[in-house]
Parts: C-alpha cells; sequence; structure tokens
C-alpha cells in the first residue's frame, strides 16, 4: 500500500524524461505565448469594458409631441397666430421688474432673480415689509411690473403702501404677477381676501397640465401641447371663483382634492389671470412655483404680456453646435464610418428644424489617422464629406497657447493647421477659431490673439469662460483686438461623456436637462447660443445627435421659438447688434478664479498688481502725494509713461482696451512681495463712470485714497491748469465766464465747464465708489 505512489510517480517521470528535448523547447514556447496573448486580450477588453458592452446600440430620441403632427418639426417659423403683446398706447415705464420678496434667503425669490438674469431682464429687489422704493422718476414709471413671491405679502400690506402701489399700476398700466405659497394646513375653498371674489383650494396633488389655447398672456409658450402625468410637488393651490374677470391660462387634475365633490376628469385652473375687471390692476397668479418647469416658460410670458411687451423675449433662435477634436482621441473613442454616416443623417433631420443648420467642425490635424483601421477610414469619410460641414482651426497638435510666450511657436502650430487643411480640401476661411481647452482666450493671452490675425485672420472666437465659467446665465461676449468673442455654452457633454449609461449623475440627469431644465432652458434664454461638442460625442453612444435631436423636438412642442443657424461671423454681428454695451471687456483677477489661474501663463503673476490706488481727483495735490510715497522704502510705483507721465490711466479710457498684459508691464515683478506694496497714481479715475467698476473686477482688495479739498479752489486750479498750458478756451474766458456757462455757450466752452465742476461733486463720485468698495478700503 505504501509503495503504490512511489511507482506511480516514478512513472510519470519516466513519461516526461522520455520526451525529446526540441518538443519540450515547442511546448513551452507555445505555453509562453498562449500566456501573453491572453494577458493582452484581457488587458484590452478590462480596459476598454465600456467600448465592448454587449448593447452597442445608441439610444434614440424618443420624445414626441402629444398634439400635433411631426409637420411642426419642419416648420421653422412656427405658429402663425402670435399672441403680440405691444401696446399702441403711449406707455411712460422704464422696462424694469420690481421683484418683492419674503426675504434675502427665500427659494423662490432666488429663482425669479436667476430666471430674470438668465433672460437678461433688469430688476429691483426690494423684501416685504419695508416702504416700497420709489416707484416715478420725472413723470415715468420705474417698473413695469411688479412681482410678489408671496401674494399674501400684497394682498395685506400695510393700508399707505398698498394704496400707494395700486395708484401706480393704475397710473401707468403695471401689473402684477403673484405666487400662492403652500400652507401649512390644506385650504379647500377659502377666500383669499374681501376685495376679491376669489378662493382656492391648496396642498393639492396635481396631474395632466393642460394650457388654455386662448389665453393672450401665451406668447413664448406654444399653447397646444399638453403635460401628462403628475406634476411635481404636493403643494399646488387651484383657483375658484364664478367672477369674469378671471381667466384661466392653465388647467390641471387633481388627486386629493376634498371638500365639494369633483369628477375625476374636471380640470381646474392652476394659473389665472385678473384682467381687473375688479379695481382696474391686471394681476397674474401662479399656483405653484418652479419646481414644475414649464412655470418658467409661462412666468416669462406673464412678464411680456403685463409690461406690455416691453420686457419681451425675441422669439428667433440662433444656434451654433461646435465639434471641437475632430482628429483628436484615443484609439476606440473615435468615430467611425458609421458613425459619420449618422452625424450626416442627424444634420439632415436637424436642418428640417433649424433653418441653415450645419455643424461646424474644429480640427487639429497632427492626429489624422491615428485610430483603428476602422477609425482612420472614419476620419477619411469626414473629408470625403467636408463640403458638407463648416470647419475651423484649433492647434496642429492641440497646444494650449497660454503654455507659449513665444508667439513663433503658435504661429507654426497654427501654419502646420493651416497646410494641413489645404492638402486636404478643408476650407479654411470661416474666420473662427476655438483655442483647445479655451486657453489664452480670457484670460487673455495675448500672443494668441497676434497670432491668430496673423495666420488665420480670425475675426470671431468663442469661450465659456468669460467672466467665469459658471453660473452660465451671467456668461456674456467681448470684442478685443477686433476678434468678437461669444459666450459658448456647454450641453452637458464632455470628452469622457460617451455612453448614457455611464452619464455622472446618471441617464435621467441628461434627460431631465433636455426636457424642460438647463439645456432646454438655454434655448429659452438665450437669442444666441453657441455649444460646445467634442468628436467623442458623436462615436460610441453618439450622445450627441441624440441630446440635440431631443432638446430640438421639445424646443418645437412647447415653443414657438423659430431656430436658425447662421454662419459664426455672421452670428457674432448679430450678437453684438443686440448687446452692444458688451463690446467692451471687463478685466477681471485672474488670480481669484482657479479655473483662470489654470489657464494664465506662469510667467505672469497677480504680485504684479498694486495693492492701492491713488484715484484723485486731478488738482487736488495727487502729485505731490505720488512723490512723497515713492521716498519709502517699502513702496514701489510704477514705472513712468512716455505718454501720461507718472500716470497709467488704464482704467478710465482708451489703455484699458490694450488689455491686461499691458497694464502689468508697467509694474516691476517684486522678488520679496510680502513686504512691498506696488502702487499707481491716476487723478482721472476719480470721476470715471465705469472705473470703480473695472477697479473692483481686477482689484477688489485694493485701498484707495482720494484727496478732497475746497471744490472751488479744485475748479479753480483746474482752469489755471489749462490756462498754463495755453488752452484757447481758458485764455479767451474768464473763470467766472467758465463755470457760469449755460448750454448756449459753444460745446468747447461747456466741455471747460465741465472738466472745471464735474469732479468737485464729491459726494456723487463717491458713492458710486461705495458702491464697489467696502469704506474701510477708502
Amino acid at each position: 500500500m505504501v509503495a503504490e505512489p512511489t511507482i506511480t510517480k516514478k512513472t510519470l517521470l519516466g513519461v516526461c524524461c522520455s520526451v525529446t528535448q526540441p518538443a519540450i523547447r515547442r511546448c513551452l514556447m507555445a505555453a509562453v505565448m498562449f500566456c501573453v496573448i491572453s494577458l493582452l486580450v484581457f488587458s484590452y477588453y478590462i480596459s476598454n469594458s465600456e467600448l465592448h458592452r454587449l448593447n452597442p446600440d445608441p439610444p434614440q430620441p424618443s420624445f414626441q409631441c402629444y398634439s400635433q403632427s411631426s409637420d411642426l418639426l419642419n416648420n421653422f417659423h412656427g405658429s402663425s397666430q402670435l399672441n403680440v403683446h405691444a401696446s399702441s398706447a403711449r406707455l411712460r415705464l422704464d422696462p424694469k421688474v420690481l421683484v418683492i420678496i419674503e426675504s434675502q434667503y427665500s427659494l423662490l425669490g432666488k429663482q425669479i432673480s436667476e430666471i430674470l438674469e438668465a433672460s437678461r431682464t433688469r430688476f429691483k429687489i426690494e423684501i416685504a415689509g419695508k416702504n416700497l422704493p420709489v416707484l416715478t422718476r420725472q413723470d415715468k414709471g420705474k417698473f413695469a411690473v411688479v412681482v410678489f413671491e408671496d401674494y399674501e405679502k400684497y394682498l395685506f400690506m400695510n393700508k399707505w403702501n398698498r394704496e400707494l402701489l395700486d395708484k401706480y399700476c393704475l397710473e401707468y398700466g403695471v401689473g402684477v404677477i403673484g405666487f400662492l405659497r403652500p400652507k401649512e394646513k390644506p385650504l379647500v375653498h377659502t377666500e383669499i381676501h374681501n376685495d376679491f371674489d376669489l378662493a382656492i383650494s391648496t396642498n393639492l396633488k396635481l396631474y395632466d397640465y393642460h394650457l388654455n389655447p386662448n389665453s393672450s398672456v401665451l406668447r413664448l409658450t406654444r399653447p397646444e401641447e399638453t403635460f401628462y402625468g403628475d406634476l411635481p410637488t404636493s403643494d399646488w393651490t387651484v383657483f375658484h371663483s364664478a367672477h369674469s374677470t378671471y381667466k384661466p391660462i392653465a388647467w390641471a387634475r387633481a388627486h386629493n382634492l376634498t371638500g365639494k365633490p369633483a369628477s375625476e376628469n374636471q380640470l381646474m385652473p392652476t394659473l389665472v389671470e385678473d384682467q381687473g375687471q375688479i379695481d382696474g390692476i391686471q394681476r397674474v397668479l401662479f399656483g405653484g412655483g418652479f419646481k414644475f418647469w414649464l412655470h418658467k416658460l409661462l412666468f416669462l410670458d406673464s412678464i411680456s404680456f403685463l409690461s406690455h411687451g416691453k420686457l419681451s423675449l425675441p422669439l428667433d433662435r440662433f444656434i451654433l453646435i461646435d465639434i471641437d477634436d475632430i482628429f483628436v482621441g484615443q484609439k476606440g473613442v473615435r468615430m467611425k464610418p458609421s458613425d459619420v454616416q449618422a452625424l450626416l443623417e442627424a444634420q439632415e433631420r436637424l436642418s428640417h428644424s433649424i433653418q441653415g443648420f450645419r455643424f461646424n467642425l474644429g480640427f487639429s490635424g497632427k492626429f489624422f489617422h491615428h485610430g483603428s483601421g476602422e477609425e482612420n477610414k472614419g476620419d477619411d469619410m469626414l473629408l470625403n464629406h467636408r463640403r458638407k460641414f463648416w470647419w475651423f482651426g484649433h492647434t496642429w497638435s492641440h497646444t494650449q497657447p497660454h503654455l507659449f510666450d513665444n508667439i513663433s511657436v503658435l504661429e507654426t502650430e497654427m501654419l502646420l493647421n493651416h497646410k494641413f487643411a489645404k492638402q486636404h480640401g478643408i476650407p479654411v476661411n470661416s474666420g473662427y477659431s476655438v483655442a483647445p481647452h479655451h486657453s489664452g482666450v480670457y484670460p487673455v493671452h495675448e500672443q494668441l490673439y497676434e497670432a491668430w490675425k496673423k495666420v488665420w485672420n480670425v475675426r470671431v472666437t468663442s469661450t465659456e469662460e468669460y467672466p467665469h465659467l459658471h453660473p452660465a446665465r451671467f456668461r456674456r461676449g467681448f470684442v478685443h483686438r477686433n476678434i468678437m468673442v461669444l459666450p459658448r455654452q456647454t450641453c452637458g457633454l464632455y470628452t469622457h461623456t460617451i455612453f448614457l449609461n455611464k452619464y455622472p449623475g446618471g441617464p435621467a440627469r441628461l434627460k431631465n436637462s433636455i426636457y424642460g431644465g438647463d439645456l432646454f432652458s438655454l434655448f429659452v434664454y438665450n437669442p444666441i447660443n453657441v455649444f460646445m461638442t467634442h468628436l467623442s460625442n458623436y462615436g460610441n453612444d453618439r450622445l450627441a445627435p441624440y441630446t440635440f435631436e431631443s432638446v430640438v423636438k421639445f424646443v418645437k412642442c412647447w415653443t414657438n421659438l423659430r431656430l436658425f443657424t447662421v454662419p459664426p461671423l455672421k452670428l457674432a454681428e448679430k450678437y453684438f447688434e443686440l448687446y452692444p454695451e458688451e463690446t467692451d471687456p471687463v478685466w477681471i483677477n485672474p488670480c481669484i478664479d482657479k479655473r483662470h489661474k489654470s489657464i494664465w501663463s506662469k510667467t505672469k503673476t497677480c504680485d504684479q498688481l498694486p495693492k492701492f490706488l491713488v484715484i484723485g481727483p486731478q488738482k487736488t495735490g495727487t502729485t505731490a502725494l505720488y512723490t512723497f510715497l515713492t521716498m519709502h522704502p517699502a513702496i514701489v510705483s510704477n514705472y513712468p509713461s512716455p505718454e501720461t507721465y507718472e500716470e497709467v490711466q488704464f482704467f478710465n479710457g482708451k489703455n484699458y482696451y490694450k488689455g491686461l498684459d499691458w497694464y502689468m508691464n508697467f509694474f516691476p515683478v517684486l522678488k520679496n512681495s510680502s513686504s512691498l506694496f506696488l502702487f499707481e497714481k491716476s487723478a482721472t479715475y476719480f470721476d470715471g463712470e465705469l472705473v470703480p467698476m473695472r477697479v473692483n473686477s481686477l482689484l477688489p482688495y485694493a485701498k484707495l485714497v482720494t484727496i478732497l479739498i475746497s471744490p472751488i479752489k479744485r475748479a479753480y486750479s483746474w482752469y489755471q491748469h489749462m490756462r498754463a498750458h495755453k488752452d484757447p478756451i481758458a485764455l479767451r474766458y474768464t473763470f467766472y465766464d467758465i463755470v457760469t456757462a449755460n448750454e448756449t455757450f459753444p460745446k468747447s466752452v461747456r466741455e471747460l465747464r465741465n472738466r472745471c465742476l464735474n469732479p468737485g461733486h464729491y459726494a456723487q463720485h463717491l458713492e458710486r465708489w461705495l458702491s464697489y468698495f467696502h469704506p474701510r478700503q477708502v
């Protein structure tokens, strides 16, 4: 029994030893090769498990209009019967909204502010319970609409304020918007006030939201569509009245109405228009807040209606969809021929809903044919259909411009890309470009703008960074070195967003953005949108076509918006026609924003910016103060200017448009910045209209020094200064003549009068500075 295993071992050993040496070698080599191949295959599938999932079919837009035929989506101009809110009456009203909130921390008040900010509607916030602000100015109403976050604050405000507000509304034709807030205990058919024939039921759960197609309030909102299903929250209010002054704008059905019996199919008003038959004041009353996305549209329509069109948003929307990083991307996530075909088909479908639609492709030529065999065929197919798209250049190797202070490097990068475009027949005359990672556009890298002009003749670009990446509703445009910079928006897709089931926050988050959420809101609020997408969003799950086709269908079903696409240059011209005040840039301190600091040249430092300013006014002894300060060993002034001597005069004139680099070049780079104080003196800053805002944007923590002497002495000193400089007006007229000159005097005399007197209006100018800086800083 013991010997048996021993015999077995010897037998096996004998068998192994009987195998020839070459056979063993071949077996070992085969085994090693098998292990290596298995390891490579296993690693590939583990690292690219997302790319080889069982269900490769991309998602398809699933939203359909309930009340419309498909013809709507082929109609560029939407409904032909639109409510026009413009009045033929002579209205003495400013296009501004007065918003009365419960407290500075109230959620609904914050949401109202955000909607008005996003739609660029001017407004003023006041807290309920305080005295009303001044409502008129020189026989003109300062507000076209008054909004109450809590309508009860209007109903039960003190008698004096209520009478004053009602009188204002009647005299100037001003309407009121009110929101009915949830109650601690439900109310059923309860009168809201003795003066109004209107009752409410509160704290209801509602479903199936219907719009009244006969309502005069609806303009932006398309009335034919219906929202089926449960509405968010269970704290809705519905209205009851037999009075003809109340006209429903929208109805819904209730799950939990108690008290008076109601049939299952009964629709109850959730949003009503008070036509003013009782007291002459028009109102719109909301039975719910903005948790239901449709109320944001209806709120904008209510403002438009009650302001008699003074606060109407335009109905035309211009959409440009950029596809960044064409040819850029790691192997395995790029576009294949089937993806390019899907892109062409999506462009064709979108062109039926967006007049003139084309995708705008941004390319970096160095990475052409850097994918798999199928992906390289996708590159070729894009070029074969190049005339069906618009194109714009990145840099040759997708280089971030802010990393290079040598302009020749950037020029070489662009020339290589330009040469690639010529060789492959890509059109290069769009006048548009986008920097990789938005580097160098803002904060401005001057070398990028110079190279753009020289190589590509760029006249338009876009960025998400101005003035900040978030929140998107504050993004604006500007012009620098004759290049128009448009605000760019994201649609929720980035280079790594390639699969719906891996979408950050889950697929529901993207769908919520499309169906009434953030992406839909961008179409509603912004007349002009430049959207950023990436090559990888059009391969893999093809999330970009899915996203835009879905949101365009949703926009068409729920709004009367008309969608267009025009080339970037025309788009920029249209943008600055709408917003001419945005042509002037605002330079913000790059070191305050982490994102801005990360795309700012490493050779630049905020230690090169002054810590305090002597702001004037002129002829008060500022030059003497400047001289005394420079004697101090811990204080360092700016370098002198060949044009304005010791003064930089950056914030108040044409020098501001030369950019931040120009300004910083006036200051030395300090070796020990913690113990030294940089400063500059420009006496013209004190009375500059835009100067406090500009200074606060760039130097929010700076100290400000101003010298105030008798304004009469200051005016006389300026007059003598002009005489000393042989000014012909000062030599011809006496000081008394100048300061007493009326509008019948020549323009040159009135201009000298203003320079003598206006800087001496100390209270007026200090008030402007103190609206941007804390008194301790002055």
